[in-house]
């Protein structure tokens, strides 16, 4: 009998292709919602594809008691109970590696358009102007960079530094022995805190890390520092990165992620003032959680996951 795929989140088709052609009965149902799966529709369902539309608790994996693998397009896996996935025998599988790369592109042009004021100069010259002086840069070269968060991303992110001469330092909770990769130094994190000019974060969303950017972390920089968030909206509160700003301790904020995305992560649930006046300031470049989103990584998320599925699933 044919294992029954479903797909309830819309991804590039090779993963969909690939597992048909493995011999698994795939389906979309991307307007499925959680009264449908809890009421039993996917009761007989071996695999699901999701990407961050519905959360999958317990009570939902208890309604698909056949489920036997999930399959999430992307990094982050706050969507999905880990622990009750572990529980019942569930295999959970996500593909970082697929958009690593976009991100750590995507992160560089964000610091460089910063460093080198491109985002104002552009709009100088476009509204007519051609002031040299006022849109003098900085150099990455002369920074240095802190990484936190060693993972996928972070490493992504430590090889494109590794071009420009700048130190960089990096902390993760959990992973050890990268120290030398890419130039990379691994530290502590009091030693992000003391030197660098510029720190970039790359950790999960999990109860250590939700809000953990508050202003008593940003006050916490020896130095005036460019913040960086390319992870997950809520790890930030905006409102002390406006405080930040104001205070001095930031000099300048790059946010591909906002906390108030919805949880969909497509588009805001609310735009509070804090993020208004953001938005109005030459020091901070923002965009709309796109930095993992090229076309490469859209093909390469799904081609990641079918690798992973077809070898252990």
């Amino acid at each position: 009998m044919n294992k029954r795929i479903v797909f309830l989140d819309t991804v590039h088709p090779i993963l969909f292709n690939r597992l048909k052609d493995a011999g698994m009965q795939c389906e979309w149902q991307t307007d499925m919602d959680r009264e449908s799966i809890l009421n039993g529709t996917l009761c007989d369902v071996y695999g699901l594809v999701i990407r961050s539309r519905l959360t999958l608790d317990t009570s939902m994996l208890k309604a698909m008691p056949q489920l036997k693998w999930i399959a999430r397009s992307g990094a982050g896996l706050e969507n999905i109970d880990t622990q009750a996935a572990n529980d019942l025998d569930i295999k959970v599988f996500n593909s970082p590696e697929g958009n690593a790369d976009s991100v750590g592109e995507h992160v560089i042009g964000q610091l460089l358009m910063l460093l080198h004021r491109l985002h104002t100069s552009h709009q100088h010259v476009q509204q007519g102007g051609w002031d040299r002086e006022g849109h003098r840069g900085s150099e990455l070269g002369s920074k240095t960079v802190g990484i936190i968060g060693y993972g996928n991303m972070g490493r992504a992110f430590a090889r494109r530094l590794s071009g420009f001469g700048c130190q960089v330092l990096a902390y993760d909770i959990r992973k050890r022995g990268f120290h030398g990769e890419y130039g990379v130094e691994e530290v502590k994190l009091a030693a992000i805190f003391e030197h660098c000019d510029v720190v970039s974060l790359h950790v999960p969303l999990t109860e250590i890390t939700r809000k953990m950017v508050d202003k008593a972390w940003i006050q916490r920089f020896k130095n005036s520092v460019i913040l960086i968030n390319s992870s997950r909206g809520a790890v930030v509160e905006t409102t002390a990165v406006a405080a930040g700003l104001d205070s001095g301790h930031l000099q300048g904020a790059i946010l591909d992620v906002i906390e108030y995305e919805k949880k969909s992560l497509e588009g805001l649930s609310t735009r509070p003032q804090a993020l208004n006046t953001l938005s109005r300031d030459e020091r901070v470049v923002l965009s709309p959680h796109v930095a993992g989103w090229s076309h490469e990584s859209y093909f390469k998320l799904s081609n990641v996951l079918a690798e992973k599925i077809l070898r252990n699933a």
